[in-house]
């Protein structure tokens, strides 16, 4: 039996892997080895999918195994971030947590707030988008809705703003509490919607046929050097802006 088969889901093991040690370190606030292992998350998973077409080995459990993983590192994931986020702007203690095992169990409900749980709408719309996606045949030149991936690449940016770029002007809107709660609307929204965006996939490499990929590959490269982390959802933006702007001239 060929070693071919299992590698690219060792590659997408490795995505969940590095999506749960990212749950770690964003439950303890730590949003720069978050986004690490998160980046690292989507590496591997933009390459699983690429070695099971190069190999010839797609399969059901491949499939089903990606959105396993995906759920993790680009759905609950970005919930945790945006949870931590909302409490964090309003200035609401962390848990309290018991320093040592004990066999009593307890739980004081008053210790949680509510409102920062509206962060953990992104994991259930992630999770909604992604069983879609599954059952869903027509998507294999588009993707209908933002993909779980950039989303999470949205929301880990926020953090990185703040930690990064220390502007007063950014710093301010994502301290804000209803900026959070408005982005978490916006994602939600966005991840579920029936936008056709178009996917990164080259078929060739021609420019006629991919005229806006390379728009979006060229715009992007300046927004990074211009304006570092704060380019990240100014580029989710430009992708979707984009993708509609293809949709109205091809249809």
């Amino acid at each position: 039996m060929s070693v071919k088969k299992y590698i690219p889901n060792f590659i997408t093991l490795l995505n969940l892997f590095c999506g749960s040690i990212a749950v770690v370190f964003a439950v303890h606030n730590n949003f720069i080895a978050t986004a690490i292992f998160v980046f690292l998350g989507i590496f591997f998973d933009f390459f699983d999918g690429l070695l099971a077409r190069k190999f010839n080995v797609q399969g059901p459990l491949g499939v089903q195994l990606d959105s396993l993983a995906d759920m993790v590192t680009s759905g609950l994931v970005p919930g945790i971030v945006m949870y931590k986020l909302i409490a964090m702007s309003m200035n609401i203690p962390e848990m309290a947590t018991e320093t040592e095992w004990s066999s009593n169990l307890t739980l004081d409900l008053s210790s949680i707030s509510m409102i920062p749980l509206i962060g953990l709408c992104v994991t259930l719309a992630s999770a909604y988008r992604l069983a879609k996606f599954n059952i869903d045949e027509d998507q294999q030149s588009y993707f209908k809705g933002l993909p779980t991936p950039a989303n999470t690449l949205l929301i880990i940016s926020l953090p990185l703003i703040i930690e990064f770029q220390n502007s007063g002007i950014f710093n301010a809107l994502i301290s804000n509490q209803w900026f959070l709660i408005a982005v978490t609307v916006a994602c939600c929204y966005l991840l579920n919607s029936n936008i056709k965006l178009f996917a990164l996939k080259f078929k060739n490499f021609s420019f006629r046929d991919n005229t806006f990929r390379y728009a979006l590959i060229v715009i992007s490269i300046l927004l990074l050097m211009l304006f570092h982390f704060v380019a990240i959802p100014l580029i989710i933006v430009l992708y979707i802006i984009l993708s509609v702007i293809k949709n109205l001239t091809t249809n």
